[in-house]
């Protein structure tokens, strides 16, 4: 049976953060490195086998996002199938740069993104 995956757009995806919600990037490292969300956190698609259980959202379902949405969207169906909630980000992290809400980008230190850790692994 096929699950269903919610998505949400960049505005609500900003609302549920602001409340709490996780943001998990499943890009690979390459792409985390050029650019990504400073509260997210790298959990690379080639890794969701041994690394799924680090997805969390807290109070909410776990918000995920890659480059434009397609990954993220299988990586959802993945989770909600294994009991994870979790949201696709659509238009990832091309939608999230063209709203403008804040992205670290390669070579910037660690305080040009809000004194947030460049990743958590």
């Amino acid at each position: 049976m096929a699950v269903e995956v919610h998505d949400v757009d960049v505005a609500e995806a900003r609302r549920r953060i602001d409340a709490g919600a996780r943001l998990f990037d499943v890009r690979e490292q390459g792409e985390w490195d050029e650019v990504h969300a400073p509260e997210a956190t790298l959990v690379p698609m080639s890794e969701l086998v041994a690394r799924w259980q680090e997805i969390d959202g807290g109070d909410q379902p776990a918000i995920v996002v890659c480059h434009s949405g397609g990954r993220s969207a299988r990586v959802v169906a993945a989770l909600e199938q294994s009991g994870v909630p979790a949201v696709n980000l659509v238009g990832g992290m091309t939608a999230w740069e063209q709203a403008g809400e804040p992205v670290v980008r390669a070579g910037a230190t660690a305080e040009d993104a809000q004194g947030e850790p460049r990743h958590e692994h």
